[in-house]
């Protein structure tokens, strides 16, 4: 049985590629530190909330399931616009706390609390992931084993 056909797994692998794009996006806000004008850009939490919920088969009818995004599933597929990899996963502008006189917005050290707090979240939801197909394994076990 493939996990990622049990509803838990595919949700928490959602999750982890939504971490992982959400660290290419602050990685491109520090790389862009210095660069004029450059607004940074971080994950739409709501909207991949949302879609979580889509995914677990709440909120919503045939109109939600009509706006989920679509996904390369093969290296041959050619990547949906936007170029983003996990269901749900848009990015928005976000400046930071502080802009420069040459209208920079990104304050690097929000921008490291945000790799901290992404690394954590990407840390615990491997763990889960883990002790989860830990758990199953236990389960399909033959008794006395």
């Amino acid at each position: 049985m493939d996990p990622n056909q049990i509803s838990v797994f595919s949700l928490m692998k959602a999750r982890m590629q939504m971490l992982g794009e959400r660290q290419k996006v602050i990685a491109q806000n520090v790389a862009n530190v210095s660069t004029p004008g450059y607004v940074p850009g971080d994950i739409n939490q709501d909207a991949f909330a949302a879609t979580l919920q889509r995914m677990a088969g709440r909120g919503g009818g045939a109109a939600a399931a009509g706006r989920t995004a679509m996904v390369a599933t093969q290296a041959g597929h050619m990547q949906p616009a936007g170029g983003s990899s996990a269901p749900g996963v848009s990015i928005v502008k976000s400046p930071d706390s502080e802009t420069t006189l040459d209208g920079n917005a990104v304050v690097v050290e929000e921008q490291m609390i945000k790799i901290a707090e992404t690394r954590m979240d990407f840390e615990t939801m491997v763990g889960l992931y883990q002790k989860s197909l830990g758990l199953l394994r236990l389960a399909s076990r033959a008794p006395g084993r």
